[in-house]
């Protein structure tokens, strides 16, 4: 909780104005995992890095990076979606990989999800990712 409220706080976002709410849909509390699939403060959303991971499971997509690319992109928008937001308010997103030479391959999926402007963006290669997965994306959304 601390991290999110200095990260808030150099977000420009005071706490003590803005109402914080933890977003789980049943599929992720059946799951048992130690996050929220999201946070909403004020009119920000943060969503928690997403895997390629087919809904309701912990099981990868089939595909290699760019069916995981695309599965962790469709669980973002299920997410924004579910939450009342959509792909066009994404304002950053951070990609986590496992092998950073795939880094072309995901951006022709990533574009795919946003055809006008892009959000700001940082990629970075991973030591390994959870359930041996080869991408994970993290993404914010603005009102």
């Amino acid at each position: 909780m601390k991290k999110l409220i200095a990260m808030c706080a150099l977000a420009g976002l005071a706490t003590s104005t803005y109402a914080t709410e933890f977003l789980n849909s049943e599929q992720n509390k059946s799951l048992n995992l130690p996050f929220s699939e999201a946070v909403r403060v004020g009119d920000l959303m943060i969503l928690s890095g997403q895997l390629g991971t087919l809904p309701g499971t912990t099981d990868i997509a089939p595909g290699g990076i760019q069916g995981q690319a695309r599965q962790a992109m469709d669980n973002i928008k299920s997410i924004l979606e579910r939450n009342g937001s959509s792909m066009d308010k994404v304002v950053k997103c951070t990609v986590m990989m496992a092998d950073i030479s795939e880094w072309p391959a995901f951006n022709e999926v990533y574009v795919t999800y946003f055809p006008g402007p892009k959000p700001a963006r940082s990629a970075f290669a991973a030591g390994g990712l959870a359930f041996g997965a080869k991408v994970e994306v993290e993404c914010w959304a603005g009102p």
